[in-house]
């Protein structure tokens, strides 16, 4: 059965209240096509997990001021005016993970392993309420693996099985992102025929991706530009 599906029918695999793990870091490796169809949607209540909401109307901020999103998890939240006045406000909650832990996290997600102990973050606010432990005279803290239940990932190109390769730093939480939900879906700006890459190329198996949708969004000038909105 074909894993390709077009860009509007990712919609169904996603429910009122659900946990999404979302590539990208800033805009680059951001599944854009499949935000913009999300936030033109009814769905409400999501928790975000994700290096940053995007940036004022981009991105993951079109979601936030779609008033899909209730709470977001993540570590750079300040690119984007419209989160921290949502969440000042009163009406985003915010976890903030520090950066590594949040990819660590996911990872274990992914690995099957509950948690790890970590230096980061240990003595300050963020360690608040945490299991804590003295490994070889020194102060731990317990993070708890991250799963979710829909992966939005971004690659550069798929083949017909889906395995994917993604385009440079584009990787970034994208490939962990991909093991640690129920279901993925990956946009993905070319699908090529199996066989055209080599096996020590694919940087994501075709197992862990359920869903290809192609995106809209063309890559000019090294940025992502809808090109039905271009002057």
């Amino acid at each position: 059965m074909s894993k390709l599906i077009d860009k509007s029918e990712f919609l169904q695999y996603i429910n009122d209240g659900d946990t999404l793990l979302v590539g990208g870091f800033g805009l680059s490796g951001t599944p854009l096509t499949l935000i913009d169809e999300l936030a033109a949607s009814s769905k409400k209540d999501l928790t975000i997990v994700s290096n940053n909401l995007g940036e004022e109307g981009k991105g993951l901020g079109k979601l936030l001021v779609g008033g899909n999103i209730k709470k977001a998890k993540g570590s750079y939240f300040t690119t984007n005016r419209d989160a921290v006045k949502a969440w000042t406000d009163g009406e985003l909650e915010i976890e903030l993970i520090p950066q590594g832990t949040l990819a660590e996290a996911v990872r274990c997600g992914g690995a099957g392993i509950g948690g790890f102990y970590t230096k980061t973050a240990v003595g300050t606010k963020l360690a608040e309420g945490k299991e804590e432990k003295i490994i070889d005279g020194e102060k731990y803290i317990l993070e708890k693996a991250i799963k979710g239940d829909v992966s939005l990932i971004k690659a550069l190109k798929a083949d017909t099985l889906g395995n994917l390769i993604y385009d440079h730093t584009g990787r970034n939480f994208n490939a962990v992102m991909a093991t640690a939900s129920k279901i993925v879906i990956a946009e993905v700006d070319e699908i090529v025929e199996a066989g055209t890459f080599a096996p020590v190329e694919v940087q994501t198996p075709h197992l862990y991706v359920d869903y290809i949708v192609l995106g809209k969004y063309v890559k000019k000038g090294g940025k992502y530009v809808d090109p039905g909105k271009e002057n």
